[in-house]
């Protein structure tokens, strides 16, 4: 099991794991019951990180946090995103389009706007966030990885010999309790703000799905990338909003 979460640490974000995990296919399917936790260690890493910026100036502070949100994911989810966003305006409802268009490395003016508008989100919500908020740090990486197990778990995908095709054999008992024990550590945190942000993130999976069943009868990573980036920034605003 713990060759799964090096092959989480290491399909999830830059950090360095041995090469040789990636060639372990019972461990690529494993590592999608350790996708929370994954979430949960890079939360931890970017509260540490508020932490050291404390006394910088709080706009110089949240970019270079949100500089570090983005290095620690290798812009992942920001390429799917923007992949996802050209996809489904250029796809024109058609499924066949949807997903060449999601295959071409190139991003048009489009998904590059889906990207600016969800990186300024980010950093305003950031900007707007006390550093000592640590809560929010952990919670919104941590929903967002597990709302991808949620995806795993509940949609076809579509997409023969894609990057996500390793996943399709995980443990679903394991997979499982790892979304409850997220749910329940939701429900534990002080106050109702870790119930909402599970709400908010539920919210935005469903309605995920649905337009991925409606366009494509199914998924591909490219709008779990999306899927991530659309979490993470709708709990964050959430968790402002309610402050």
């Amino acid at each position: 099991m713990m060759r799964g979460l090096l092959a989480a640490l290491g399909f999830l974000t830059r950090i360095p794991v041995p090469v040789k995990v990636f060639d372990d296919a019972r461990a690529q399917s494993q590592s999608l019951a350790w996708y929370s936790l994954v979430g949960l260690l890079l939360g931890a890493i970017l509260a540490a990180l508020a932490w050291a910026l404390r006394d910088v100036p709080p706009l110089l502070a949240s970019a270079l946090l949100l500089l570090a949100w983005v290095g620690l994911t290798g812009a992942m989810h920001l390429d799917g995103l923007a992949d996802s966003a050209d996809a489904w305006v250029g796809g024109l409802g058609d499924r066949a389009r949807t997903l060449e268009i999601m295959k071409d490395p190139r991003s048009g003016p489009v998904g590059v706007v889906a990207v600016v508008l969800v990186l300024l989100l980010k950093f305003a919500a950031l900007a707007s966030l006390p550093l000592w908020d640590w809560v929010a740090l952990l919670l919104a990486p941590m929903l967002a990885r597990s709302a991808l197990t949620a995806a795993f778990l509940t949609t076809p995908y579509v997409r023969v010999g894609g990057l996500g095709s390793g996943l399709l054999g995980a443990p679903r008992r394991a997979c499982m309790v790892g979304l409850l024990l997220v749910g329940a550590g939701c429900l534990l945190l002080p106050g109702w703000r870790g119930l909402l942000g599970a709400m908010v993130a539920t919210l935005v999976f469903l309605a995920w799905r649905r337009a991925c069943l409606q366009r494509l009868g199914g998924m591909t990573g490219d709008p779990c990338g999306a899927l991530t980036e659309l979490v993470e920034v709708a709990v964050l605003a959430a968790w402002i909003v309610a402050g």
